[in-house]
Parts: structure tokens; sequence; C-alpha cells
């Protein structure tokens, strides 16, 4: 990572799928799946499946600025999990799979709320926004069968019926942003 490079941290569910949203995209550098903002200070995924952590399934996205902005990356996180349902996404329930954003510098929070507001205005998704802003905190890399699960395992179940169309809305809503 250079300097001029910049990290931003999402939970918008299972980090297979939310992984497998980002890895394509135009201007992004790496994406790692891990956990973020719980209490445990080594969790483990079956410590995290549990719910008693507080830690969130996330993935750690680093960024090149001078090709895709936060806005543009937080207008694809929006579009491809559902922001208004608390600690769950579909049939993925419990708090590890709630809606966030974990910034790392002030200017990501505000683009983030500024964003929100927008939505909300707007009325996009019909139903409160509940995605959680904070400043990103006791972040741990998932384990290394979860890194890159859907590149490695496209047939899998979960991954046929959940992440495959969150990349297919991807490719087809912004295509502009897809190597």
């Amino acid at each position: 990572m250079s300097y001029e490079d910049s990290v931003i941290v999402l939970a918008g569910g299972c980090f297979w799928c939310t992984e497998a949203v980002f890895g394509p995209v135009r201007g992004v550098l790496t994406v790692e799946s891990g956990y973020s903002n719980g209490e445990a200070p080594s969790p483990t995924y079956e410590d995290v499946c549990t719910g008693t952590t507080g830690h969130a399934e996330v993935i750690r996205v680093v960024y090149d600025p001078r090709v895709i902005g936060l806005r543009d990356l937080l207008q694809i996180f929006f579009a491809t999990h559902d922001p208004t349902t608390l600690n769950r996404q579909g049939a993925d329930v419990g708090t590890q799979y709630r809606s966030g954003i974990y910034w790392t510098d002030e200017a990501q929070a505000l683009t983030a709320h500024e964003l929100i507001e927008e939505l909300t205005t707007e009325g996009v998704f019909g139903a409160p926004i509940v995605t959680e802003v904070e400043p990103l905190r006791n972040y741990h890399r998932a384990e290394d069968d979860h890194q890159g699960f859907f590149a490695r395992h496209p047939f899998h179940g979960y991954c046929m019926a959940v992440a495959a169309p969150k990349v297919h809305k991807l490719r087809r809503v912004f295509a502009q942003w897809v190597s």
C-alpha cells in the first residue's frame, strides 16, 4: 500500500458475498475478509458466528482514490446489500451480519453520512437505513480459508444462491467500475 492508497472497512452481511462484489471493482487494490468493531481480542470465525464477540463480518478494502472515490465505493456497497435490516442479510441473522461502514479518517465518515442522508431523502430503500457508521476498531483478518472464498468456490451452494446474484448486479448496474 502506498501513502496515496486509502482503506475503508465495510460490513454488508456475509464477508464471502461482500468480498466477491468488491474484488472486481476497478481501483480496488485488495479486499480482505475479516472481523471488526467487536470486543474479543482474537476472534475466530467460530467465535464470531456465535454472535457473542460483537464483531461484524467485514471486508477491508484498499483502494486507489485516483481511480475510484469513496462515494462510488459506498454506492456499490449500498446497492449490493440491504442496509435497512438490523443485524441480518437475508437468511443470515445476528449482529455479525449487520450493515456497517468503519472509517479510517473523518472525511470518510462525512462522506458516508452525506450519502446515507441523500439515500434517505430520495427514499431509495423505502425503509430507514440502519447502517452504522463508526471508527474502525479491533480489526482482525479472517482465517485463510475465508479469503477469496467465492473465487475459489463459485459453485458452493451459498455462493451460487447469495453471492453470485450480488456480483451479477454489480456487473449490470456498475459496469463502468468492473475490471
